[in-house]
């Protein structure tokens, strides 16, 4: 019996086809109901003990052997097949590229300009309540940013709302760290707005923070100068008064776009100046908040919406197309 073992498995050792008929044969043969393999094992039952263990081990060896044959036949049947349907002489099916969004250009633009000088990107919750976004960057409570109308609140008492500024970031970090600070904080914010071609209830704000002894407001103007000049290529900006509670004082940054095109003079309204960011000193009352010393340290914070100014950098008129998808839009910045 193991003799006829040994022939089986030098027969199946040597079985070549690539027919499908006789492969299945091959197989009925040694692995169908009525065949071999059964045979063996219904004849271990008449081996005498002290056989069974070679018995047994030769069986399984044969087994193991068939079913190997069996896969390797299969697979180089399944091969000719597919290198009889194909041309070989085609040339491939290219590789569709993607790209970046051009919102993620544009981030990860600023956030390198600003990394050239000391800055550091902090992250924090999409997710917030009252205290980091509102309290603690003295926001009053008759602000019109608490009303519901303005901002989505998931829940009240205690308020949990959707984030409406990375400013949140910034009171985070600086609970957590001791002065000297110099951080970005870009991100999604959310304000219940109605979507339009200038508006959406979604956007992107890039926000930066410098603490330390002795930051004065010509610091701040010369680190937006920098800014406008890497960015835009455009070294000419004014700041004009206004009032954000966090910062005293508070100005807007402008930016000298120039009047040399039809677009030009439409972007700017005809003045040539631009509206690109906000910005001012830090007030004490928010220093305070978080437990920094406003008496020992300053500090200055600025923030711009990333779409305002891909949309300049880009000439694009309508933001809902950042939000849309659209692909033969996307494939514009393949190559950027």
């Amino acid at each position: 019996m193991l003799e006829k073992i040994d022939d089986l498995l030098i027969e199946v050792q040597n079985f070549q086809s690539s027919a499908k008929d006789e492969i299945e044969q091959f197989r009925l043969k040694f692995n169908g109901k009525k065949g071999i393999m059964n045979d063996f094992y219904d004849s271990l039952k008449q081996i005498p003990n002290e056989q069974k263990k070679d018995f047994g081990q030769k069986i399984n060896v044969l087994r193991n052997a068939v079913n190997e044959k069996l896969e390797d036949l299969k697979s180089s049947s399944e091969s000719k097949i597919i290198l009889e349907k194909e041309d070989l002489t085609r040339p491939g099916f290219p590789l569709e590229l993607g790209s970046r969004h051009p919102i993620n250009l544009v981030k990860n633009r600023i956030i390198e300009i600003f990394k050239s000088i000391g800055f550091a990107v902090a992250d924090g919750p999409e997710i917030e309540d009252d205290w980091h976004n509102f309290t603690a960057l003295n926001l009053p409570e008759y602000h019109p940013a608490r009303d519901m109308q303005d901002t989505f609140f998931i829940e009240q008492n205690p308020d949990v709302l959707l984030r409406t500024h990375t400013s949140s970031v910034q009171i985070r970090h600086m609970e957590n760290n001791e002065p000297p600070m110099r951080i970005l904080s870009p991100g999604r914010v959310f304000r219940n707005e109605a979507v339009s071609s200038r508006s959406h209830c979604i956007f992107h704000q890039i926000e930066g923070l410098y603490i330390d002894e002795n930051v004065s407001f010509a610091d701040l103007k010369q680190t937006i100068q920098f800014f406008t000049t890497e960015l835009f290529g455009k070294s000419k900006i004014r700041m004009r008064p206004s009032y954000f509670p966090f910062t005293e004082p508070s100005a807007e940054v402008d930016v000298y776009w120039g009047l040399n095109s039809e677009t030009d003079y439409r972007i700017t309204k005809g003045t040539g100046w631009l509206e690109i960011m906000g910005c001012g000193m830090v007030d004490p009352a928010v220093l305070n908040n978080v437990n920094i010393d406003s008496d020992k340290f300053s500090g200055y914070a600025f923030g711009m919406g990333i779409e305002r100014i891909v949309m300049l950098l880009y000439q694009m008129s309508d933001i809902r197309m950042f939000f849309e998808n659209d692909k033969r839009m996307l494939e514009q910045f393949k190559s950027l």
